[in-house]
């Protein structure tokens, strides 16, 4: 992939999208983080009801599709680097990055599908 990005710095702004009172209603944290190349990143997406493992992380770039990265809370979409892993069930799930390239720049997306419709929650680098 051929993208330019900054090497010293990943940002990840915290957007949040409130859904309904009986819909699950997702949280991720930190809001901001920095990080340099070959960082260990984590992303942390908290359920507001047992969303089981029924949670996809996806990463898109501009103009580009959003690719998943990881399903069912920790199962590595075939392709991806071995550098991304994802762990958590019920309410608590976790994205990891073990050691932050430039490629990896992007927004990132915790969707939940245990309950329908599914909530989507961005993060953007």
């Amino acid at each position: 992939m051929d993208m330019k990005v900054p090497t010293q710095l990943l940002g990840l702004l915290l957007l949040w999208l409130p859904g309904a009172s009986s819909e699950i209603q997702m949280t991720q944290s930190p809001s901001l983080l920095s990080a340099s190349l070959g960082d260990r990143v984590t992303i942390t997406c908290r359920a507001s009801q047992n969303a089981n493992r029924w949670l996809t992380w996806y990463q898109q770039n501009p103009g580009k599709a959003p690719k998943p990265l990881i399903y069912e809370a920790s199962k590595l979409q075939t392709g991806v680097p071995s550098w991304f892993s994802g762990s958590g069930s019920g309410t608590d799930f976790t994205l990891t990055i073990s050691s932050l390239e430039p490629e990896d720049a992007g927004t990132y997306y915790c969707l939940q599908y245990n309950s329908n419709p599914p909530t989507v929650l961005p993060v953007r680098t």
